[in-house]
């Protein structure tokens, strides 16, 4: 087995072993991961965050030791906090990574970090706070980032950056936590889970005060919840449907 870790800012995670397949999640930098399979230029990776599975190219990434891979998988991670920051890499070049990236690694890569980091696990009040910091960032498939996310990556990097794990994955999500009858009894920080016409969950959003709620649609945005689903304002149109309400914190 072969171990690896990210030291570029944003690697696509794709498909199929080819750069023209579907990107159906991201690395960043300082995510480890396993190597399950290798080929001449592509390698199949699982993630040791949340167990993704996907192809990534050879040449973005660095091999690490068992060793080093078992020591991250212990140490807590300390993440950028910063929507942009900067790694200096070994030769004095400066390297900008996005929030969420992994700097607790730094070291391991011969690297430091330039930047503001969270820590420690962060009280559930600051979720919300974490959120807005993606307002406006445009709906990317597969997307991890501020400059792109799609609704699940969105609710992981946002509770991840406040120490709480998430699978990738909406109906992966809306199978953690606690599922709640009503709305009410929701808080600031829950996540609303919704369904399409064949019943299967394809997105979620964290729910904020006075029934709104911020989510990937077009864009990261506002819009209001009611126990029928999101109501885009702008529009006068529901465009989800509400399937449940779950507690993760």
């Amino acid at each position: 087995m072969q171990y690896g870790i990210c030291h570029l800012s944003i690697v696509p995670i794709r498909v199929n072993p080819e750069d023209s397949t579907e990107m159906v999640s991201q690395l960043l930098y300082g995510e480890h991961f396993k190597v399950v399979e290798s080929r001449k230029r592509w390698s199949k990776i699982r993630v040791a965050y949340d167990k993704y599975e996907g192809w990534i190219p050879n040449n973005q990434f660095t091999l690490i030791s068992e060793e080093d891979y078992q020591g991250l998988d212990d140490d807590t991670q300390n993440l950028a906090a910063d929507i942009v920051s900067h790694i200096c890499t070994s030769d004095g070049m400066l390297l900008p990574i996005v929030m969420g990236s992994v700097i607790s690694v730094a070291n391991v890569l011969g690297h430091t970090f330039e930047g503001h980091a969270i820590e420690s696990q962060q009280a559930k009040s600051n979720l919300v706070d974490t959120a807005l910091l993606y307002l406006n960032t445009p709906y990317l498939w597969g997307g991890k980032t501020p400059f792109g996310i799609d609704c699940s990556g969105f609710a992981q990097m946002v509770y991840k950056i406040n120490g709480y794990s998430l699978k990738r994955d909406a109906e992966q999500q809306s199978q953690q936590g606690e599922a709640l009858s009503f709305i009410e009894e929701s808080e600031p920080g829950d996540l609303a889970f919704f369904d399409n016409n064949e019943g299967i969950i394809d997105h979620v959003g964290i729910i904020l005060k006075d029934n709104y709620i911020i989510h990937t649609h077009g864009h990261v945005r506002i819009d209001r919840l009611d126990h029928t689903g999101i109501f885009n304002t702008e529009e006068k149109i529901y465009t989800h449907k509400l399937r449940v309400i779950k507690k993760i914190i």
